[in-house]
């Protein structure tokens, strides 16, 4: 397990986008191997997209070779609703790169049959060959997707309750109004994520700072679901100064000394316009007389 500690969240964004867009290119996607991106939805991951858009506008990055899979959807709220994470997606990151409609993969939260449509996304993605990176986010009582607290360690995707804290956090998306907030999700699971091959969870702000603690120092407990992947054999955290507030002091120590190593992950930054200039070389027919 890896933490990554940068002093803002602005930071911490662009060392998450970094390391994307290092995995990305590294993997090499094609036509015949996608790479497959597990992605979050919230405040927190915003940062991060931002920068890997402006990667992708630089021409550094693509993502036509790229298929995703969101980590939930609300039960009940339409499609076209602004707060639905269709929407979300769309308008925060999907329709600002080159990705395909048809790699997107979404929860249908209107489905006829939520468990049916449950399965489905389970099928898809062992289909896609399984998840690559899956990057995360998580509330502050340290669920992951939608995976409350009291949540299965090996749960699959399924539909699951919402915490009346989960529904209270998410009420400033819906003018404040709890009557408005859906109190059904379909969601990932624990066991879902963990199955990626690689994990990424972005903790950032004091109101986290809790749950990074029962995360990074304290056992697997299912009360605190974002712990379970201190036994994922490849998981980083990226978070910022605020949210380790609740560490102790030799644990922010002895991370932040392995940052000269961690940092490798992102430095050198690679582009795809690199390998476009290697290609070109490499076609070139050698010089003959």
């Amino acid at each position: 397990m890896k933490l990554i500690i940068l002093d803002h969240y602005s930071q911490a964004s662009e060392w998450a986008a970094k390391y994307i867009r290092n995995r990305i290119i590294q993997f090499n996607p094609g036509p015949d191997k996608y790479f497959t991106l597990g992605l979050p939805t919230g405040s927190t991951p915003l940062g991060c997209y931002k920068k890997l858009i402006e990667y992708y506008k630089n021409g550094d990055l693509s993502f036509k070779y790229v298929k995703t899979f969101n980590m939930d959807e609300y039960a009940g709220l339409p499609r076209e609703h602004p707060e639905s994470y269709h929407s979300f997606m769309w308008n925060n990151f999907f329709k600002h790169i080159d990705i395909h409609p048809e790699n997107t993969h979404i929860l249908d939260g209107n489905a006829a049959d939520l468990q049916a449509e449950c399965d489905a996304f389970e099928e898809k993605i062992k289909a896609a060959g399984g998840i690559e990176l899956f990057v995360g986010g998580i509330g502050p009582d340290g669920h992951v997707a939608f995976n409350e607290p009291g949540s299965s360690l090996v749960s699959r995707t399924r539909v699951k309750t919402l915490a009346m804290d989960t529904i209270l956090a998410n009420a400033r998306f819906f003018d404040g109004k709890l009557a408005s907030v859906p109190t059904m999700a379909l969601t990932v699971g624990v066991g879902t994520v963990m199955d990626a091959r690689e994990v990424m969870i972005l903790i950032t702000g004091a109101h986290k700072a809790f749950a990074l603690y029962k995360a990074i120092e304290e056992g697997v407990n299912h009360m605190w679901t974002v712990s379970a992947f201190q036994q994922h054999p490849h998981s980083v955290f990226v978070c910022d100064e605020d949210a380790t507030l609740e560490l102790k002091g030799k644990t922010v120590k002895y991370f932040k000394g392995l940052m000269l190593v961690h940092n490798k992950l992102v430095d050198p930054l690679y582009s795809i316009k690199e390998k476009e200039i290697d290609k070109s070389q490499s076609s070139k027919k050698p010089y003959s007389d």
